[in-house]
């Protein structure tokens, strides 16, 4: 079985390259992220051909989240349960649904800005929320991942240069440390190998020549339980996928499973 993350900054911008891909990894079961579309503009038709059923948690050209399954989508869960307000509504960053034999959790952890704004204290309430979350399901005996764009780098080794980034967030101890409340349900960290050089990053920005340079970050996370992580054969970053012309700013993450 093969599950794979990609947060693809547009589902619109990037359907044709998403379609291509779906088509030539065989993917099984695909996480997104930062769909920027409305319910009724998610390319749900277009999935279905390839053989996908899709479950989504979108409302505009913001945000956005959706899992896509060759194996089925069971039970459902649109949005975090208990998970805070920003601006006094509920943002369309969660959806999880049981794919066979692999209960998972697709999310899009918010940004934070910057320190001292209030979207860091949102993000911070917002991965404690989906601790409470998954709590259950990281404790139990099925196999169990959370999979999606994190926006926090778990240690200095998942950033090409610490130094360029003291003072910000995706970095800072708070959110490291609820990273490691979260991994604390009983879920490990699936790290990925990288398809060149040495780190797997799976972030490089559009400025500044980020890719070309290998300026990367790797925020893109699969955390999955004991159930889970015994089964994975394999894990990489497709960094191929963050080439050319209409790349989204972030690489898939790809996870196989002998289950």
């Amino acid at each position: 079985m093969r599950i794979a993350t990609w947060n693809v900054n547009s589902i619109t911008a990037r359907l044709p390259r998403l379609l291509a891909w779906l088509e030539s990894t065989g993917t099984d079961v695909l996480c997104i992220q930062e769909t920027k579309c409305a319910l009724e503009q998610f390319p749900a038709d277009q999935l279905r051909e390839l053989g996908y059923e899709s479950a989504v948690n979108a409302n505009g050209r913001w945000n956005g989240v959706a899992l896509i399954s060759k194996a089925g989508l069971e039970d459902v869960v649109l949005g975090l349960p208990g998970g805070p307000e920003y601006d006094g509504a509920e943002e369309p960053r969660a959806v999880a649904a049981t794919c066979g034999p692999v209960r998972v959790w697709s999310v899009y952890v918010p940004n934070g800005r910057e320190v001292e704004h209030a979207h860091y204290a949102y993000k911070l309430n917002w991965l404690q929320a989906l601790r409470g979350a998954v709590a259950e399901d990281a404790a139990g005996d099925r196999p169990f991942a959370v999979l999606g764009d994190f926006n926090v780098a778990p240690t200095d080794e998942d950033l090409w240069d610490p130094a360029a980034f003291v003072g910000q967030t995706h970095v800072t101890p708070a959110e490291r440390e609820a990273l490691a409340d979260l991994r604390g349900t009983g879920l490990s960290d699936v790290l990925p190998r990288a398809l060149k050089y040495d780190r797997p990053f799976t972030f490089w920005d559009y400025r500044a020549l980020g890719f070309p340079k290998n300026r990367g970050m790797r925020i893109d996370l699969v955390y999955g339980n004991a159930p889970f992580t015994k089964a994975v054969s394999d894990s990489y970053v497709d960094r191929e996928e963050r080439k050319g012309k209409g790349a989204s700013d972030h690489a898939p993450v790809v996870v196989d499973l002998e289950i």
